[in-house]
């Protein structure tokens, strides 16, 4: 497998990023559980399709039960439970948060904490939830299943992913977040769905993948989500030419290996790699003379994601002239997200337009 070919150049960064992670959890005594990374030589099911749409749709739409229907527009104060059980939002409801509950504290939107992010924004959280809301009341689809049912009942941690859809205009090119949190959970309310929101917003479709948190596994998953796209390209309205890759840590790593290796690699169709990748906050240093034009941007002040490490890389990929663009911030830690009020707001501008000149605008 590939993932096992590339631990000889990836594991010793992974591992320092583990012990900086495992130290934080011991100092802010978030009762999380130790996040070490487990690469696993799992095979791929091989399975091209996660079944019809309407089948998906017809089972996503039952109603948890207990449920409180409520039209008024979520607010700071609306508790995370009211979210997580709004019946428009069905059996995904549970997969907008993460799904092991011990990666995030808070009762509410407004105090909303994720284990090793920082400078998450409330009223993003609360922007996204509406968001969601809003569109699953009016009917539109936000959440597809990447594998089938069978799938799932012959592995059951399938149950704990899909892809959260954010429209753009028909007909546009596609992004793919995948968020990060130590390859222990996906810490997507501040990782990838602010940046699906906000390219939704300049008019490209965007997605946030819910994966299994192991680095095959979610790579495995990235694959999929990938070729579930191709295949459904259609029906979703999107444009799947120089499509690109977005992750911030272990979403980062889980992009820039797709990135380098495509997705068939990992269980995938045989499709293109990414026209670009988009990278935040990672330790990773693993490349290829083939990897795809790259953006990457981290705070000078992360202690889990040396800036260094990043800026290196970068520059390796410029010596073989790849297109690539970095970026570091003073004063700014991990897991900044957007950087909405910090030294790196509006980095992800300067990453569209650098995804933008791959594609020739």
């Amino acid at each position: 497998m590939v993932i096992r070919r590339m631990e000889v150049k990836a594991l010793k960064h992974i591992a320092a990023e583990v012990c900086l992670v495992c130290l934080l959890v011991f100092l802010i005594g978030c009762g999380a559980g130790n996040p070490q990374e487990s690469v696993e030589n799992t095979e791929s099911t091989g399975e091209e399709t996660a079944g019809d749409f309407g089948q998906q749709e017809e089972r996503q739409e039952q109603p948890v039960r207990g449920a409180k229907e409520s039209k008024e527009p979520y607010t700071a104060e609306t508790p995370i439970s009211e979210v997580i059980s709004n019946p428009d939002f069905g059996a995904y409801g549970r997969l907008i948060f993460p799904a092991d509950s011990g990666y995030y504290s808070g009762d509410t939107l407004g105090n909303l904490s994720l284990t090793w992010y920082s400078n998450i924004d409330p009223d993003k959280t609360v922007e996204i939830a509406n968001y969601m809301k809003a569109q699953a009341e009016a009917g539109e689809r936000i959440f597809y299943d990447i594998y089938t049912q069978e799938e799932k009942e012959a592995d059951p941690a399938k149950e704990d992913t899909g892809l959260f859809f954010f429209r753009g205009n028909a007909g546009e090119k596609f992004a793919l977040c995948s968020a990060g949190g130590g390859f222990a959970y996906v810490g997507a309310m501040q990782d990838s769905f602010p940046h699906a929101l906000e390219l939704s917003k300049k008019g490209y479709h965007a997605f946030a993948l819910i994966y299994r948190p192991r680095a095959q596994t979610a790579c495995e998953d990235l694959a999929r989500a990938i070729s579930f796209i191709f295949e459904h390209a259609e029906e979703l309205e999107v444009d799947t030419e120089c499509y690109s890759l977005w992750g911030g840590s272990a979403g980062a790593r889980m992009a820039a290996w797709l990135g380098s290796y495509g997705p068939e690699e990992f269980g995938g169709n045989s499709l293109p790699r990414p026209g670009t990748v988009v990278m935040q906050y990672t330790g990773h240093s693993d490349y290829t003379e083939n990897d795809p034009p790259t953006y990457a941007c981290v705070g000078k002040n992360d202690g889990i994601a040396n800036w260094r490490t990043m800026e290196n890389r970068i520059n390796a990929l410029k010596g073989l002239g790849i297109d690539a663009e970095f970026h570091s911030y003073p004063g700014l830690g991990h897991g900044f997200g957007l950087g909405t009020k910090t030294a790196a707001e509006g980095w992800l501008d300067e990453a569209v337009a650098f995804w933008e000149k791959q594609m020739g605008k």
